[in-house]
């Protein structure tokens, strides 16, 4: 399938853009089947960020591609890999990894304003994640970017989802500003999303996330994150997310290893 020129160039100019009905219902169910099996048999990364006094719950998890096969077929069989070359206009591309977050109903907790790229151990601009819902997602409930933070030329401290900064100093972060205070400041991009939808976005978009206000439905998102032509490998001073501690690549190394498959071009 051939993105439209409309889309990519709304990816390149805003950071985050809707791809809509670009994900075959095929491979929602997949998605859905490999979920299912990674809440049962959880992975070492998983996370319940939601206290258990607390209404809902909030799972995370990632890094089990290589052990879910509806995962990794995903990765390997769909169009995903193709729409991220097209986005980042990129003749190749890597998994970096997926990431899966699921916000039970009346679930209260937010996901804090964030962006990827300084928790990860990649430098360079041609990257992409693909935020794919596996249920109805009302405008209320879906994650919300701000457009164009991916040209600031600003690096915000990694934060982790309970709330608390990540203990990165020395990088050349900042605090990420009180985005809540300043709303008006910004343009937000949100949408009501359909199965077979997703949202591309860049690693340094900021984003963050409301609670799932729905006392019925679940949340349930997979994203699958790629990086392209200029990605090369960092290990910064900090903690990263996730930590790759099998990683033994150098500093400025291209990304290409079994951590890492080329998943489309040379």
């Amino acid at each position: 399938m051939i993105l439209s020129n409309e889309i990519v160039n709304s990816f390149r100019e805003y950071g985050a853009t809707l791809l809509p009905q670009v994900i075959p219902m095929g491979w929602v169910e997949e998605l859905r089947k490999g979920l299912e099996y990674n809440m049962s048999t959880p992975g070492k990364y998983t996370r319940n960020y939601t206290d258990k006094n607390a209404p809902g719950g909030f799972f995370g998890d990632y890094c089990n591609w290589n052990r879910i096969p509806e995962y990794k077929r995903f990765f390997f069989e769909s169009p995903a890999a193709s729409f991220a070359s097209q986005l980042m206009g990129s003749s190749k591309v890597n998994l970096f990894h997926e990431h899966v977050l699921v916000k039970e109903p009346g679930t209260l907790d937010r996901t804090p304003w964030h962006h990827d790229q300084p928790y990860y151990c990649v430098n360079g601009r041609d990257t992409c994640s693909l935020w794919i819902p596996l249920d109805p997602v009302p405008k209320e409930t879906c994650v919300q970017f701000i457009a164009k933070s991916h040209k600031w030329g600003r690096w915000f401290t990694p934060k982790k989802f309970v709330g608390t900064e990540y203990t990165n100093t020395d990088d050349g972060f900042e605090p990420m500003p009180d985005i809540d205070s300043e709303l008006v400041n910004y343009e937000l991009l949100s949408w009501e999303m359909s199965p077979g939808d997703c949202i591309a976005f860049n690693f340094l978009t900021v984003h963050g996330a409301p609670g799932n206000v729905s006392k019925a439905s679940r949340r349930r998102a997979f994203a699958a994150r790629f990086t392209g032509d200029d990605a090369t490998f960092i290990r910064r001073s900090g903690e990263m997310s996730p930590p790759f501690p099998e990683i033994m690549l150098d500093n400025g190394a291209k990304l290409d290893s079994k951590t890492f498959p080329v998943l489309f071009g040379a």
